[in-house]
């Protein structure tokens, strides 16, 4: 069984494209929204928070741990993997390398959180690909929260997205790298108001991939038809059912939604 988590309901960009792909697997999802945004939380909070859920989530038989939230990866995947070395983990980082790799202009733009921003990986990544592009970064503020509200569109998500974007454009970026597992969700208003010539970049494929690559069959948990998918969150009940109902359309598959503390 695969054990995902995020800040909140993010991460279900990623498990939304995972479970396409890997329809056999169950699947347990924690939401720590009680907790969210991490973004704007120390280092050390977040580390605390990843190694709560992370015991909480071997206790219910997970094999394999995704962690879908770029600011966990950034702030606590390195511990995760020395505390826990015999369990395979999976982080997202943002996709700057192909980005500056295929960049024209020279210059591509990153959205993400303060914290994956302000992050050690981040400035490592940034520093290895800059004689290939200027990377301008941008925090995604108020993004996480129109998210975990399900505000997807409409004048408030518009005006918030335009304000993050406006600093990129003006540096005549070709590219926009989406650095948090949230931001996907807003991926149509971004497109909306971005020239044509400007791709998006989400590293979600690259991600489930690898979680494809590390799952081998010792950690698979066998055929289930069909695969149960567990969410459990450690806020309230009624927001992540009405997003799981009205966003990904998939109440049928859902065996067990539950609040821990």
């Amino acid at each position: 069984m695969i054990g995902m988590f995020d800040s909140g309901l993010g991460g279900l960009s990623v498990w939304r494209q995972l479970t396409a792909q890997l329809p056999d697997e169950p699947v347990l999802y924690l939401a720590d929204q009680g907790y969210c945004p991490y973004g704007g939380r120390s280092d050390a909070e977040i580390i605390a928070r990843a190694e709560a859920i992370t015991d909480y989530l071997l206790q219910q038989g997970v094999t394999l741990l995704l962690v879908a939230c770029n600011t966990a990866t950034s702030a606590a995947a390195r511990h995760l993997r020395l505390k826990y070395p015999e369990l395979p983990i999976v982080g997202m980082e943002p996709a700057i390398k192909p980005a500056a790799l295929s960049s024209q202009s020279g210059s591509i733009g990153v959205l993400a959180t303060q914290a994956t921003l302000r992050g050690e990986k981040f400035r490592q990544l940034a520093a290895q690909l800059q004689n290939h592009a200027t990377i301008f970064s941008q925090a995604g503020t108020g993004f996480v929260e129109l998210v975990e509200s399900g505000q997807l569109d409409g004048e408030q998500t518009h005006a918030t997205v335009a304000a993050a974007l406006a600093p990129l454009l003006a540096h005549n970026v070709d590219h926009i790298v989406l650095g948090c597992t949230h931001y996907p969700f807003l991926a149509p208003v971004i497109r909306a108001q971005l020239p044509a010539h400007i791709d998006i970049i989400d590293p979600t494929d690259a991600v489930v991939r690898q979680t494809l690559r590390l799952l081998t069959p010792a950690l698979r948990s066998g055929p289930l038809s069909p695969a149960p998918y567990r969410f459990v969150t450690t806020g309230e009940i009624s927001s992540m059912q009405q997003f799981l109902q009205h966003i990904l359309q998939r109440p049928d598959r859902i065996e067990a939604l539950a609040s821990l503390h």
